[in-house]
């Protein structure tokens, strides 16, 4: 970051760098935007990815949970019941909602069944299927919480559904799920956001359709899924992508649930190493559509306790390392009340660390 800073006149006229620094490091992210245009140093400063990295090892980023959720049925010219998506952003900390701003080129709501993950502070939103053909997409987009806009990021390679996905360090991976002919996939790849250039991973040993991806450390764990021949049937494996080594190795029984992985797979850290839990077997008000989201020590956590049954909404107050597979405080989740205008469906979500 020095080398950069050595481009600009002083940060804070009177002040020593590192203090000026500090200073700015202690900002809101919230205040950003604002700040951003006080003067070209600061707006490359507040945008590098060196900021980022210094605020999150000073402990000034802010965690929250990007949320893919139904949103409040106004008038539209929508087919009634059709429900229309948009991206809440929920502190569990706090307890606070806010909403992004629309994706301009799908200004009545997101596609169907994006994907969302975050890295380097930023949230990417990609796939889906469109609004209103329901045809499958390749749009892949990149929210800037310090500019608060939504830019356009290189296409996915080729059309795919119900995907896993995974980010770390300014790398977006995706793998399985299937194509436009419902024919289930083994083919992974990686985008560099910054370069926004996509490259081809090799292939897993098997297909995966309606897989779930989860980034354990330098690792991309796609779990679970099915193949083309065994639609439905899902596996108890997983296949997980070394980022060091480049290689594919098989994780057998991995899911030891007999459900789809969707949205509701953690991680649970303990003395013999990590294990993947459904948390969708951890809260009985959950059974049906679960989706968690890990907030740092945090865990939020939404579902319906049966088929047509109210969204409930739930955080897990003290991490899910516990040892018993169920997280939360003495094993349970405590359920949030949540305003009418943030009670939608949610479909997926990741934690941003802004």
């Amino acid at each position: 970051m020095d080398d950069d800073l050595e481009e600009f006149t002083e940060l804070i006229p009177g002040l020593p760098e590192e203090l000026a620094l500090e200073c700015l490091s202690r900002l809101h992210y919230s205040a950003h935007r604002l700040s951003s245009r006080v003067c070209k140093r600061w707006r490359h400063l507040l945008l590098s990815n060196d900021f980022y990295y210094h605020r999150k090892q000073s402990g000034f980023t802010h965690k929250a949970a990007c949320l893919v959720q139904a949103l409040p049925a106004h008038s539209h010219n929508k087919p009634v019941g059709q429900p229309r998506y948009g991206i809440s952003l929920f502190d569990p900390v706090t307890m606070s909602w806010d909403r992004l701003p629309p994706v301009p080129k799908y200004p009545d709501g997101l596609p169907l069944f994006c994907q969302v993950v975050s890295t380097e502070g930023k949230l990417i939103l990609m796939g889906g299927w469109d609004p209103s053909s329901w045809d499958p997409v390749r749009d892949v987009f990149v929210y800037e919480f310090t500019t608060q806009k939504w830019t356009q990021c290189a296409d996915m390679p080729s059309t795919r559904s119900f995907f896993a996905v995974g980010a770390v360090e300014g790398k977006v991976l995706v793998a399985g799920g299937h194509d436009e002919s419902k024919n289930a996939l083994n083919s992974a790849w990686v985008l560099d956001i910054k370069k926004k250039e996509w490259c081809e991973l090799g292939r897993m040993r098997e297909e995966r359709d309606e897989c779930e991806g989860v980034i354990i450390g330098s690792e991309f764990w796609v779990v679970s899924g099915y193949g083309t021949e065994t639609q439905g049937v899902f596996k108890s494996s997983a296949e997980v992508y070394g980022m060091g080594r480049g290689e594919w190795r098989v994780e057998e029984e991995a899911w030891g649930v007999s459900r789809c992985p969707r949205s509701c797979v953690g991680v649970e850290k303990g003395k013999k190493g990590n294990a993947l839990i459904c948390w969708g077997d951890v809260e009985s008000g959950v059974q049906v559509g679960a989706c968690a989201v890990e907030v740092g020590e945090r865990t939020v956590v939404t579902g319906s306790a049966y088929q047509g049954a109210p969204h409930g909404f739930y955080v897990n107050v003290n991490g899910n390392g516990n040892g018993n597979g169920k997280g939360g405080q003495n094993g349970k989740l405590v359920k949030v009340n949540v305003d009418v205008e943030y009670s939608g469906i949610v479909q997926g979500g990741c934690c941003v660390e802004i």
